[in-house]
C-alpha cells in the first residue's frame, strides 16, 4: 500500500496497526519538508480475519455467523419501532434454536448413540472395546452412563462460552470515541452513527449468558428425560416420581428465564443497569450448570430394573426444533415484508426478504452439520451390522432432501450459464466500440466480454439465495411431515407405493446419506487445511470480511466482529490527528476497506467529519451492502454520508464482480462516481503498454491513472485550508473547527 520497502509502525500492535514510510514517520514535526504533498498512511487489519491458525476453527461456527447477518439485513424503516424490535427478536430466537440444535446434536452423539445405544448393546461394545467399561461394573446402569456422557456436550457449551468471552476481550472491547448515553431511536438515516454501535459489551454479555444457560439446560434435559420417563411408570418409587416433577418444573423455569433475557436484549444501551446485568451474567449460566449437576445426580440414582433399549427419549426434540425454526422464519418474512412496504426500496435484495432467506440458510446449515455428525458417528459405531436404531428418523429424512435441493441448484446453474453466454455475446459489441481503431482480436474481445458477463453474476445472488431458501423451507416441511407421520425412514415409508416412487425415494436416501457424509468430511478437511496453510486461511478470510463485519447482535457464539476493533482504531486515529494538527485528510479504501472507511467516518464528531474526503474504489458499499443491509447502508444513509464529509469520489470497473457505482449526486462532479474505468487499460500493444495489458477486475485500482487523478483532485480541494501543527492536544472529543496558519501534510490513510 505504501509502495516503499522501508516502513515503520506509527501506532497499534501486531494484530492491527497504522504504518508510514520511514521518511514520513515524523512528518508532523517537520511541516516544511512535507509542504504541498500528502503523507500516506496504511491501516493494516488483515490479521483480524486471517491471522493465526485458530481462525480456521471458526468454520464450525458458520451457522451462527449466518444468522447474525440476518439480523442486520432488515429493511429500512423510520417508523414502526415495535415492528423493528419484533424483527430483531425473531432473529435472536432463531439464533437461540441454533445453539440448542448444536448442543442437542452433541447430546445425540454422546448420550444417545454412544452411551445409550452402543454401550447398552453387547455386539457394539465388543466391536468398540473403549466403550466396554460402560457396559460392565459401576457405570453399567443407564443413568450413570448418561451422566458420564453428559460431560461431552457440557464441555462443548463451556468451550463456546470461553471462546466468546476471550474473543470479545481480543476484538470487541475497544472503547468508542465518546461514551454518551445512546438515544432510543437511531440518529439520522443509519444506526452506524450511534456512539456505542461498535461497543456491545453489555449486550453481548447478556446474550452470551442466555445461550450458555440454554446449552446447559439442553444437556440437563437430555440426561434427565430418560430417568423422568422411567420414574413415571406405574409402580415406581413415589420419591423419584416427585423428583421427576420437580426436575421438569426447574427445567421449564430455566427455559422461561432464558427466553426472557433473549427477548429483552436489544442494540441500545440507553438504560444501563449494571447490577441486573452482573446478576444475569453470573447467576444464569451458573444456575443452569447447577441444574445440570442435579440432573446428573438424579439420573445416576440406582434403579435396579432400568435397561436401555431403542433410542433415547426425546427423539422428538429435533422435530420440535425444525418446526419452531420454520415458524420463526415464516414470521420473520411477514415482519420483513411489512417493514419493506412502509418504506419501499427497489434496490433492496429480495424486496426486503433477504434477512428471512439468510436465516433459513443458517437453519439449513445447522441441520446439515448436526445431521452429518450424527449419521457419520452412527455409521462408525454400527457399520452395516444393524444392531443400533441409529439417529432420529428426521435426520435421515433431512439427508434425503439434499438430492432434490441439489437438482434445483443445478437447474439454476444451468440458467446462469445460459444467461452468461448470451450476455457475453451482447458485451462483445460494446467492447469493440470502447476500443475503436484497434486491430480486432476475436479471442481477446470474447475474453473481455466474458469477464464483464461473469461480473454481473453478483447482482443475481439475491435471486439464487431466495430460490434456494424457499426450496429449503419447502423440503424441510416435507421432511418434518414425513418423519412425523410415518415414523420410519423414507425408503421404508415409501415401501408400499409405486415402484418408480419407491425407487426414487430409496435412491434419494442413499445419495443423501452419502452426500451428507462427504460434505462433513470435506468440511473437516477444508478446516484442517486452513489451520495449517496460511494461503487457504486467507481465502477463508474473505468469507469473514463480510460475515464478521457486523457486531454479534443475534448470536454471541458467532465469530468475533473485527470492525469493533478496526472502526474505533480508524476513528481514534483520525480524530486525534486532526485535533493535534488541525489538518485534513483523504480517507482511501478498497473493497471491504471502503466499508470500514464509511463506518469510521460516521463515528467521527461532525467537525472532524467535515475535514475528511473519501476516495473509494472497488467498493461494495451500494452494490452489496446497500442492497443486503438497506437499513444501514441504504441510499439515504450513503447520501447523508456524502453530505456530511467534505467530498467523495468512487472508482469502479465493469469487470469488477464486487465493486460498483454508488449512484449519488455530489458537488465534486455531476455525481460521486467517476465513469466506469477501462479494463484492460489497452486492448492491444501500444506505446504505453508494449506487452498485453491484463484484465484487472477487482484488483490493482491504484495502477490506473484515474486513481492518481482523483486523489490529486481531492487533495487540491483540501489543500487551501490545510492548517499547521498545534501545540497541545486536549483530546479527540473536543475537535476544534478552526484552522491554523502554516500548512501541514494531510495523510491519506
Amino acid at each position: 500500500m505504501l509502495d516503499d520497502p522501508r516502513t515503520v509502525r506509527i501506532t497499534g500492535d501486531e494484530t492491527a496497526a497504522v504504518y508510514r514510510r520511514a521518511d514520513d514517520a515524523d512528518a508532523e514535526s517537520r511541516p516544511g519538508d512535507h509542504r504541498g504533498r500528502p503523507v500516506p498512511e496504511a491501516y493494516v487489519w488483515c490479521n483480524l480475519t486471517s491471522g493465526n491458525a485458530s481462525r480456521a476453527l471458526w468454520l464450525l461456527l458458520l451457522p451462527f455467523m449466518v444468522v447474525n447477518l440476518a439480523h442486520w439485513m432488515r429493511p429500512d424503516a423510520r417508523r414502526g419501532t415495535r415492528t423493528v424490535r419484533l424483527y430483531g427478536l425473531l432473529v435472536r430466537l432463531v439464533g437461540l434454536t441454533l445453539t440448542v440444535l448444536l448442543v442437542a446434536a452433541a447430546c445425540e452423539v454422546a448420550l444417545d448413540l454412544a452411551a445409550w445405544q452402543c454401550a447398552g448393546t453387547r455386539a457394539c461394545t465388543e466391536d468398540h472395546t473403549w466403550l466396554r467399561f460402560l457396559s460392565d461394573g459401576w457405570w453399567s446402569p443407564p443413568g450413570r452412563r448418561l451422566a458420564l456422557a453428559a460431560l461431552v456436550p457440557a464441555a462443548l457449551t463451556g468451550l463456546l462460552w470461553y471462546l466468546s468471552h476471550r474473543t470479545w476481550n481480543d476484538y470487541e472491547s475497544q472503547q468508542p470515541l465518546t461514551r454518551r448515553s445512546e438515544p432510543e431511536e437511531e440518529p439520522g438515516p443509519t444506526g452506524l452513527a450511534r456512539p456505542g454501535f461498535w461497543y456491545g459489551r453489555r449486550l453481548v454479555a447478556r446474550l452470551r449468558a442466555a445461550h450458555t444457560a440454554a446449552g446447559f439446560l439442553t444437556v440437563a434435559a437430555a440426561v434427565g428425560s430418560a430417568a423422568v420417563r422411567e420414574d413415571r411408570r406405574p409402580g415406581g418409587p413415589a420419591v423419584l416420581g416427585t423428583l421427576a416433577w420437580a426436575f421438569d418444573a426447574a427445567l421449564v423455569t430455566g427455559a422461561l428465564v432464558v427466553l426472557w433475557v433473549v427477548c429483552r436484549r436489544g442494540r441500545s444501551e440507553n438504560r444501563l443497569d449494571d447490577q441486573l446485568d452482573e446478576t444475569l451474567v453470573r447467576v444464569l449460566p451458573g444456575g443452569a450448570l447447577a441444574l445440570l449437576g442435579l440432573a446428573v445426580v438424579y439420573a445416576g440414582w440406582p434403579r435396579p430394573d432400568w435397561t436401555s433399549h431403542g433410542r433415547l427419549p426425546g427423539d422428538a426434540t429435533f422435530g420440535a426444533l425444525v418446526l419452531v425454526q420454520g415458524l420463526l422464519v415464516v414470521a420473520l418474512a411477514a415482519v420483513a415484508h411489512l417493514l419493506h412496504r412502509r418504506r419501499p426500496d427497489r434496490r433492496a435484495a429480495l424486496r426486503g426478504l433477504a434477512g428471512p432467506a439468510v436465516a433459513m440458510l443458517a437453519c439449513a446449515l445447522g441441520g446439515v452439520m448436526s445431521g452429518g455428525v450424527a449419521q457419520r458417528v452412527a455409521d462408525w459405531l454400527d457399520g452395516t451390522g444393524g444392531t443400533l436404531d441409529g439417529p432420529p428418523v428426521l435426520l435421515t429424512w433431512q439427508a434425503s432432501m439434499i438430492p432434490p435441493l441439489l437438482a434445483v441448484v443445478l437447474v439454476l446453474c444451468g440458467w446462469l450459464v445460459r444467461r452468461t453466454v448470451r450476455l457475453r455475446a451482447a458485451e462483445t459489441a460494446a467492447v469493440e466500440r470502447e476500443y475503436p481503431g484497434e486491430p480486432k482480436d476475436a479471442r481477446r474481445t470474447r475474453r473481455i466480454a466474458g469477464v464483464r458477463a461473469m461480473a454481473t453474476l453478483t447482482d443475481l445472488a439475491p435471486l439464487i439465495i431466495g430460490v434456494v431458501s424457499a426450496v429449503t423451507l419447502l423440503l424441510g416441511a416435507v421432511a418434518l411431515v414425513g418423519a412425523s407421520v410415518s415414523g420410519d425412514e423414507p425408503a421404508d415409508a415409501a415401501g408400499g407405493t409405486h415402484g418408480f416412487v419407491a425407487g426414487a425415494v430409496e435412491t434419494s436416501q442413499a445419495i443423501g446419506s452419502w452426500l451428507i457424509g462427504f460434505g462433513f468430511l470435506l468440511f473437516v478437511t477444508w478446516g484442517r487445511r486452513a489451520y495449517r496453510d496460511p494461503s487457504a486461511r486467507r481465502t477463508i478470510g474473505i468469507l469473514w470480511d463480510v460475515g464478521t463485519f457486523w457486531p454479534r447482535a443475534a448470536h454471541p457464539f458467532a465469530p468475533p466482529c473485527y470492525a469493533e476493533r478496526a472502526v474505533p482504531d480508524l476513528t481514534w486515529r483520525m480524530a486525534t490527528w486532526t485535533r493535534a494538527t488541525g489538518g485534513r485528510l483523504v480517507l482511501s479504501g478498497h473493497s471491504q476497506g471502503s466499508v470500514l472507511a464509511a463506518a469510521a467516518a460516521w463515528q467521527l464528531p461532525p467537525p472532524v467529519r467535515r475535514r475528511v474526503a473519501l476516495l473509494t474504489y472497488g467498493s461494495p458499499l451500494e452494490r452489496l451492502y446497500g442492497r443486503w443491509f438497506p437499513a444501514h447502508f441504504g441510499r439515504a444513509a450513503l447520501a447523508s454520508l456524502h453530505e456530511e464529509i467534505d467530498c467523495w469520489r468512487n472508482l469502479y470497473r465493469e469487470t469488477d464482480p464486487i465493486g460498483g457505482p454508488v449512484g449519488l449526486p455530489g458537488d465534486c462532479a455531476p455525481r460521486v462516481d467517476r465513469g466506469a474505468l477501462k479494463d484492460p487499460l489497452a486492448y492491444g500493444r501500444t506505446q504505453e503498454h508494449p506487452l498485453p495489458a491484463p484484465i484487472l477486475g477487482h484488483s490493482d485500482y491504484r495502477a490506473d491513472p484515474a486513481f492518481a487523478e482523483e486523489r490529486e483532485r481531492l487533495l487540491a480541494r483540501l489543500r487551501p485550508d490545510v492548517p499547521g501543527q498545534r501545540a497541545t492536544d486536549p483530546g479527540p472529543d473536543a475537535a476544534d473547527p478552526h484552522d491554523g496558519h502554516a500548512p501541514a501534510a494531510p495523510p491519506a490513510p
